[in-house]
């Protein structure tokens, strides 16, 4: 049994795979419920290798550490290399990669092949570009959509923390903050798409607003799921 754990700026994703073998159980917790882990692991065999992906920072690998108790021993921490699985890391300083981009991106090249654009619609919005070699070439961050919308409602005197809806032409403030945040983020991932090098492309879209983002993009884009999950899982593999 493996363990997988991404460790995200807002939720903790963990699943719980065979060996060689499919996903048996996934989720989400948030970080306050991290404790979880414990009662979690108590109704699968104990893992025999535990893989965590961190960018919350040292607190919140303390927590898990705490959490996984006996099985603690067993925790690997990830962290970005200049190549794994089949992924070369075109990063100045590979290291300062963030885990779970590096992650997500050995995730993707196992489920696609071909150039891939990498998109993670979480709180924040990270858009990364493989060839069709498998070479990282860079990519952009910026803030989610509900960062958009909180940081116009906390920086601005008269706008509110918009709860509107989508549509071509707003016609209410509530409207155009949400319209405007969800354009951006289509904008900023199609500019990508179009620098892409390739015939043959693929967009993969993963995190928690994947839906609302690919309903927006006017390029062809898949959904997948838990990218660095699967790149965890394909890493110990590879390791084992």
């Amino acid at each position: 049994m493996i363990l997988c754990l991404d460790s995200g700026n807002s939720r903790i994703k963990y699943g719980f795979c065979a060996a060689d073998g499919d996903w048996l159980a996934c989720g989400a917790l948030a970080h306050d419920q991290c404790g979880e882990l414990t009662r979690l692991l108590g109704e699968w065999p104990a893992p025999t290798r535990i893989l965590l992906a961190n960018v919350a920072g040292a607190g919140a690998e303390a927590c898990i550490r705490a959490a996984l108790g006996d099985c603690a021993g067993r925790l690997e921490v990830v962290r970005s290399t200049p190549a794994a699985a089949g992924v070369v890391n075109g990063y100045r300083q590979p290291e300062r990669l963030g885990v779970d981009r590096w992650c997500a991106l050995i995730g993707a090249r196992q489920l696609q092949a071909g150039a891939l654009l990498v998109v993670m619609a979480g709180t924040a919005t990270t858009i990364d570009a493989l060839d069709a070699d498998g070479r990282f070439l860079g990519g952009l961050i910026l803030p989610g959509q509900q960062l958009m919308l909180a940081a116009l409602a906390r920086a601005t005197a008269g706008l509110p923390f918009a709860a509107g809806r989508h549509a071509a032409w707003p016609q209410s403030t509530d409207d155009a903050i949400v319209s405007g945040a969800l354009e951006a983020q289509a904008g900023a991932v199609e500019r990508a798409w179009a620098r892409l090098p390739g015939a043959v492309r693929s967009c993969l879209v993963s995190g928690g607003n994947a839906e609302a983002l690919i309903e927006h993009l006017v390029i062809p884009a898949v959904r997948a799921d838990n990218l660095p999950l699967h790149g965890l899982r394909h890493l110990a593999r590879e390791t084992a």
